[in-house]
């Protein structure tokens, strides 16, 4: 697995495609990465390392970053394409948004004044009104003005989740812990980096502290995890909680039902909700659509049919007033039931977290005009009801249900309770997805359950993982009231850390106007602590052992975070050196055996070391050695045409070139080996052809070079339509003083066909040009080999404790017991070649 960075430009900001111009940052002595096609060759300079001097802002002309690769087994489209859709298809994506995305938020009304009045008792018809006004404007604030208004709006091109947000932040500013980061990445049409605006220079001081605190680059990782720990931790107490309070009309339907065997119902219920879940997003979101559909409607007609028939005066909620009386009467107990209240807006964040399932104009309109309407409504209705019965305040719902329709209603009730802890745990599995990409969680089995949107996944793992935890729950509490407040822990932790990340797009990203950021800062951010300081206040009823859960996630995460860092830390330090493989000459000090040898290695730049052990290991290395770094980027999807970078690493005659495949969070990795390999044959031919054209143009000067070094990144890329573009410094450039040592060394022996005889009409860049193609063919057919290093960290002796004990143990565990990168490859065995080695850090 290739950890991700953030791009390593000196700024870079840009809001277009890749067809259109962009504004970068140039240094005053160089152009930068960007080419232009204005220049001469000579004046395209660049360097994959830092550049300090001063920058310049400039525009720069269209480009294309890397060759097609449609050949990749990668089904289904990299964008949202719901506008193109017919009226019949967009039916269809309403009910999978229904059955999706909605299930969690449409079930609260099972449970809210439950809970809420199981905290402050009813002592009168104001208490009503006062609870009532609560929830109605806790759904008006949180659900709607803040996720659907705002937060749906900050995604990361159709992804949502606190990883999605921190990936948006990395792509604008330098704030990832992990150094493998190149400034080509930033020519990936989806950074969609925006262009200089009034509020520019803001954003760059915000951008520039982000970037120089380490301090601040820590605490905004570890806000992610906390984050996406929290969503895991929801994940657990959902099914538990939804389920439960679904099953519990049994008590209202059958007189002295008891509460035991509403758990062992409960159980089974998870069973099979956790076994259909492999079935897929698609395929099960269509199949329980319609029944939340019908769900949504009973939750309104139902409100309808006891405001008409109890008390219409409870409209009189929507007065914001009755929520101070409520506070001036109850006081503590008040305080207490908001920990109950904030249960109305349980799926705020699902809605989030799922949007790469849908769109966002999809989820918006569906809430507007549907769900939230059905839920004002049911809570009304429920209101009502109890105005003119107010020793009701269990099981609220279902008591208030019309005796004729309550069978009904009960199993379509238990059929949204279930379609409610999927909401949740498709959210967990995107935001796991999201992470493991990132480089923060470990690797996971990820099956892609749908063809045409490569969003929809499911992980048996954290499947299994999910219902294990939620069966603990619910035989251990037994009761909605001890879930509900654990319930209120998770949500809130989300909550917040999404009010902080979205906070940071706004003044980085969005720059829009200071007092609109920290209105909505200091709100929203206010209001979930007052809910927090509510759960907290309960912590003791047993939702501690929610926050030890989370506690332990968020240190599985932290943990391989760290790991990563420091092993791919090592790996830049302890890589090869040039001169060394240089001096060795262009048999590298072996046998070079007829063949192509794809060396797959997590560094961006550089020899690995681990090169070095198949040079000592093996009695021979193969005639063509190809660096395959896997490499994600913070972006959701990298266009397929805009996948691999290609480049020379020495001399022509040493026939080692590097490969850095580039891949989004988002995008699937299916890759036939042959296709692959194919594939790669002949972008590499497409590459030579247009360095020999580069060449070509170069006037005859001594020292020239084409190749990558310790201090150069000389790059020619090929595009789409098959024509390459050069990126790459003057072919010599940086070898002027070598000149001499390569061209002794480009006269040695190697292994291949015979350099064709000189022809007066061929020229001897022809000749070269053929013989390097011949070469390329010949070695092909002699067989590809994938040469894998498997690299292990352990920690000096005279390391401090806790280090030994991270690394040693907890970091050894985690990577022994996850899924290998092999896993991915599909190669057969018998084309494996693996060696191992042990970093000491």
């Amino acid at each position: 697995m290739a950890e991700y960075g953030p791009e390593r430009e000196n700024g870079g900001l840009g809001s277009m495609d890749s067809i259109e111009s962009r504004w970068v940052f140039q240094d005053e002595d160089n152009t930068g990465d960007d080419e232009s096609d204005d220049l001469p060759p000579r004046m395209r300079l660049d360097s994959e390392d830092e550049e300090n001097g001063e920058q310049r802002l400039i525009r720069t002309g269209p480009r294309i970053d890397s060759f097609d690769v449609e050949a990749l087994d990668i089904p289904g489209a990299q964008r949202h394409d719901y506008e193109d859709f017919t009226l019949g298809r967009n039916i269809v994506l309403i009910f999978q948004t229904l059955g999706i995305v909605f299930g969690d938020v449409g079930t609260s009304p099972l449970y809210t004044f439950d809970i809420m009045f199981n905290k402050s008792p009813i002592q009168g018809k104001e208490d009503i009104l006062g609870a009532l006004s609560l929830v109605l404007y806790t759904l008006i604030l949180i659900p709607l003005i803040k996720y659907v208004l705002v937060v749906l709006w900050a995604n990361d091109d159709g992804e949502g989740g606190t990883f999605a947000l921190y990936s948006l932040i990395c792509r604008h500013a330098k704030v990832s812990l992990l150094p493998n980061q190149l400034p080509s990445d930033t020519r990936i049409s989806s950074f969609r980096l925006k262009v200089p605006s009034p509020e520019l220079e803001r954003s760059l001081k915000i951008k520039e502290k982000l970037e120089n605190s380490f301090t601040l680059k820590k605490l905004l990782l570890m806000l992610v995890l906390f984050g996406t720990s929290m969503v895991i931790a929801d994940g657990v107490v959902t099914p538990a909680m939804s389920v439960m309070s679904a099953v519990s009309g049994l008590k209202v339907g059958i007189a002295g039902f008891p509460q035991d065997k509403v758990v062992m119902i409960s159980v089974a219920c998870l069973l099979v909700l956790f076994s259909v879940q492999r079935f897929g997003t698609s395929k099960v979101g269509l199949a329980v659509g319609p029944a939340l559909f019908v769900w949504f409607c009973c939750l309104g007609g139902i409100g309808i049919y006891n405001l008409l028939k109890h008390d219409t005066s409870v409209l009189r909620a929507f007065n914001p007033i009755h929520i101070y009386y409520y506070f001036r009467r109850n006081s503590t107990q008040a305080w207490l039931a908001l920990g109950g209240c904030l249960l109305c807006a349980t799926g705020s964040e699902a809605m989030f977290a799922d949007l790469c399932y849908f769109s966002v104009k999809s989820v918006q309109l569906t809430f507007v005009f549907l769900v939230l309407p059905c839920l004002l409504l049911g809570y009304l209705g429920q209101a009502a009801y109890l105005m003119a019965n107010l020793d009701q305040s269990e099981q609220v719902f279902f008591s208030s249900i019309p005796g004729g329709v309550f069978w009904p209603v009960f199993f379509i009730a238990n059929i949204a309770a279930l379609i409610a802890c999927r909401a949740m745990t498709t959210a967990t599995f995107s935001c796991v997805k999201q992470s493991t990409a990132l480089g923060c969680f470990p690797r996971l089995k990820i099956i892609h359950t749908s063809r045409k949107f490569m969003g929809q996944i499911y992980i048996p793992v954290i499947n299994w993982f999910l219902l294990v935890f939620c069966l603990v729950f619910v035989t251990t509490f037994g009761s909605i009231y001890e879930i509900g407040n654990a319930y209120g822990i998770a949500e809130l932790g989300v909550m917040m850390a999404t009010t902080i990340l979205v906070t940071i797009v706004m003044l980085l990203i969005w720059q829009i106007n200071i007092i609109t950021v920290f209105t909505f800062l200091i709100f929203f951010l206010g209001l979930e602590l007052l809910f927090f300081s509510s759960v907290l206040g309960s912590v003791g009823d047993g939702s501690w052992v929610l926050l030890v859960f989370g506690a332990v996630v968020f240190m599985v995460m932290f943990i391989w975070n760290y790991g990563s860092k420091l092993k791919y830390e090592t790996e830049v330090k302890q890589k090869l050196s040039m001169d060394l493989l240089m001096k060795l000459g262009s048999n590298l000090g072996t046998i070079r055996a007829p063949g192509i040898g794809l060396v797959y290695n997590e560094l961006v730049k550089g020899i690995p070391a681990i090169f070095g052990h198949f040079l000592t290991t093996l009695p021979a290395i193969h005639s063509m050695i190809i660096f395959v770094c896997i490499k994600y980027v913070p972006v959701p999807v990298v266009p397929q045409n805009e996948r691999f970078l290609f480049r020379r690493v020495f001399p022509k005659n040493y026939h080692i070139f590097r490969c850095i495949a580039r891949y989004g969070y988002k995008d699937l990795r299916k890759e036939n080996h042959q296709t692959f390999e194919q594939l790669l044959i002949e972008s590499l031919e497409k590459f030579i052809r247009r360095e020999a054209q580069e060449r070509s143009l170069e006037s005859d000067e001594d020292g020239e070079s084409e190749f990558e070094s310790d201090n150069s990144s000389s790059r020619l890329l090929v595009g789409p339509n098959g024509s390459a573009y050069a990126l790459g410094t003057p072919l010599l450039a940086d070898y002027r003083s070598t000149g001499k040592e390569i061209m002794e060394a480009s006269t040695s022996s190697d292994v291949g066909p015979d350099l064709p005889t000189s022809d007066s009409g061929i020229s001897d860049a022809e000749q070269g040009l053929e013989w390097e193609l011949s070469f390329i063919h010949k070695a092909k057919e002699s067989g590809v080999v994938y040469l894998l290093g498997h690299g292990d960290i352990r920690a000096r002796k005279d390391s401090w404790f806790f280090k030994k004990l991270v690394i040693n143990y907890f970091y050894a565990f985690l990577r022994k017991n996850c899924r290998r990168g092999i896993a991915t490859l599909n190669v057969p065995h018998t084309n494996l070649m693996q060696v191992g080695m042990t970093y000491m850090v």
